[in-house]
């Protein structure tokens, strides 16, 4: 199970709407640390992937910009309760996460 990231999805007719939480310092290298002055490294994610049953719904190109722990929110047709619904990021650190759920 995936320790950074917590998605829900629901159904409503043909329509499925996800949610999502990442849980991510999202740093732009840009801040200074207050104690010793230094720049603190940048650290970010890069890149999510949504897939509804294996098949790639979006994809989503991010940078140092958005916001430490971000929320996704996308919806997209076709799905239906029971199907399964993944999300994936990777960072530019080279670090990744993926976590999926069930439509409800």
């Amino acid at each position: 199970m995936a320790t950074s990231i917590r998605i829900r999805a629901k159904a409503k007719g043909d329509e499925v709407t996800v949610k999502s939480l990442i849980t991510h310092p999202m740093e732009t290298g840009q801040r200074k640390d207050k104690k010793t002055g230094d720049k603190i490294p940048a650290h970010y994610i890069t890149e999510v992937k949504c897939e509804h049953n294996g098949k790639t719904v979006v994809t989503a190109q991010w940078g140092p910009a958005v916001s430490k722990n971000p929320y996704l929110s996308y919806k997209f047709a076709g799905g239906k309760a029971g199907d399964a619904v993944k999300l994936t990021w990777v960072d530019n650190k080279g670090k990744s996460d993926s976590a999926e759920a069930k439509i409800k």
